[in-house]
């Protein structure tokens, strides 16, 4: 198969503006929300490893997303997904 060329104009899911900010929680944090909501990392919502913004931030399966997304009645809305095949 015949290597994608590159021409500069590569989709950047994170860049555009209706799309939250994600990103991977270290062990320590996740040990911390783990705690907080009193729930195992297998009971969290799930996300796909082939989303594309779990592959713009490059996560792994077994990682957790955090998911910040900016709300008029919320003000700022704070999610987590665990990183599935």
């Amino acid at each position: 198969m015949k290597e994608k060329e590159h021409t500069g104009r590569e989709f950047r899911p994170l860049e555009h503006k209706l799309v939250p900010r994600h990103e991977i929680l270290d062990e320590d944090t996740l040990k911390k929300i783990l705690s907080e909501y009193n729930i195992e990392k297998e009971q969290m919502p799930k996300i796909r490893v082939s989303d594309p913004a779990a592959l713009a931030i490059k996560a792994k399966v077994g990682d957790v997303i955090r998911i910040i997304r900016e709300s008029p009645t919320a003000g700022r809305a704070i999610f987590y997904r665990l990183v599935i095949a």
